[in-house]
């Protein structure tokens, strides 16, 4: 699999791109603030329907235009289908597949896959729950798209639910017989007996819904979790064991089973939550929010012994994140058949040079590699020779026949920057 064509309108920082790739390692070079970045987001976004830089679409339309489109021909088993996005921020967005429109954008799910890995990565070592559950989710839909429609199901069951512990919080807070009620008011038993029933229909859909989510998290941390070690080891060269365990919001018993890498079957991980809603059920009617649940859960991450979060050094963190990364790209390249698209956004300035050739060599035999980088140096040379360079500059992205061209380049570049400073913001890149 790899993207032959790439096409953008309105998107980011530019009014329009085309760009022409190829299979092997394609290395986009620039300065901050010049785009290298929002092209490779740009695939990415095709491949997820997301951005690894935002949360909203507002800011990948180009300020003053009302929409952007990403455009993409991508090549698999020697056979092309184009793919388009319309984003409309305040709108619903618009998917065509093979130029025909398709019902739903999450409808163009796998038909390009990605591995990103990116500087804001270094986010699932050190950073919230939520950014290595977000790992796990994306790498489901990657792996199989109709996990995007169960997700999403989860998504809106837990605010209806949430909605609910708000909105009837003063109800169930109070005892029977609390209080008489207003004339024209419903007698305080029966709206409280209500919303408890309410309550429990939204807890069997919470449960049924988060059993499925939960039950393909563990399967696929079960199946990724050889690749981690194995891709940890390869990037750090260092002895100690990568690993990872999955820390479930669910009542004891069944948690201690799942942290052990036991994987539940889906009837027993329903029953389970809904035994875990009912215990949890006053501290959820006081706080009004939802407390068990696949939205509740974590990851740990370790080395050796212990928890990589705080204890590992800011190197082993990196070596961890890409680890991660690779692992996820082993599993959807065995999995699937077809090597996804690698990408690898501002990478390699942040890695020593045994780090930069130990994962140079790792992924030269990759269908095809976007790599970005402010200086060419920062890219090993095996992969430069081995594909096309493009220098990004202001928005134009220009094809490099050679190594000193690029240089030169380069410095010109860097000079009329230095001499007029671009306007477009670093964030915009």
């Amino acid at each position: 699999m790899h993207v032959r064509h790439l096409t953008l309108k309105d998107f980011r920082s530019y009014p329009s791109a085309d760009v022409a790739l190829s299979p092997g390692v394609t290395t986009l070079i620039g300065l901050n603030g010049q785009g290298k970045t929002n092209l490779v987001e740009a695939i990415g976004y095709l491949a997820t329907l997301g951005s690894h830089r935002v949360a909203t679409d507002q800011p990948l339309v180009r300020f003053g235009a009302s929409q952007g489109i990403i455009r993409a021909a991508i090549v698999r088993d020697g056979r092309e289908t184009m793919v388009e996005l319309e984003i409309t921020p305040g709108r619903s967005n618009r998917a065509r597949l093979g130029r025909a429109p398709v019902a739903r954008p999450r409808d163009v799910l796998g038909t390009v896959r990605t591995v990103l890995f990116a500087p804001e990565d270094l986010a699932l070592v050190k950073g919230d729950p939520a950014e290595r559950r977000r790992f796990l989710d994306d790498l489901l839909v990657q792996r199989q798209p109709r996990w995007a429609g169960v997700r999403s199901d989860y998504d809106k069951i837990l605010r209806q639910r949430n909605a609910l512990l708000k909105s009837a919080a003063p109800v169930l807070r109070s005892g029977r017989g609390a209080a008489r009620p207003r004339p024209g008011e419903q007698p305080l038993d029966e709206a409280r007996d209500s919303a408890l029933h309410t309550l429990e229909v939204w807890n069997e859909h919470l449960s049924t819904v988060g059993a499925q989510l939960l039950y393909a998290r563990l399967r696929l941390l079960r199946d990724l979790l050889p690749d981690v070690g194995a891709s940890y080891d390869a990037v750090s060269a260092s002895n100690a064991r990568a690993t990872a365990r999955y820390k479930s919001s669910l009542h004891e018993e069944v948690a201690e089973k799942i942290a052990a890498g036991e994987v539940p079957e889906m009837d027993q991980l329903r029953q389970a939550m809904l035994d875990s809603l009912a215990a949890v059920r006053p501290s959820e009617i006081e706080r009004g929010v939802s407390l068990v649940g696949p939205h509740r859960d974590d990851v740990v991450l370790t080395l050796g012994d212990l928890p990589a979060k705080g204890y590992a050094s800011h190197g082993e963190s990196w070596s961890f994140a890409l680890g991660l990364k690779l692992a996820a790209y082993r599993l959807l390249a065995r999995d699937l058949g077809d090597d996804p698209v690698l990408v690898l956004d501002d990478v390699f300035a942040e890695l020593d040079s045994g780090r930069r050739e130990r994962l140079a060599e790792l992924i030269g035999d990759c269908e095809q590699v976007l790599i970005t980088a402010a200086v060419g140096a920062d890219v090993p040379d095996r992969l430069r020779r081995r594909g096309h360079t493009f220098v990004v500059e202001l928005g134009r992205v220009l094809p490099v026949s050679s190594p000193s061209v690029e240089s030169s380049v380069e410095s010109s570049v860097e000079s009329s920057l230095q001499a007029a400073p671009a306007e477009d913001d670093v964030s915009n890149d």
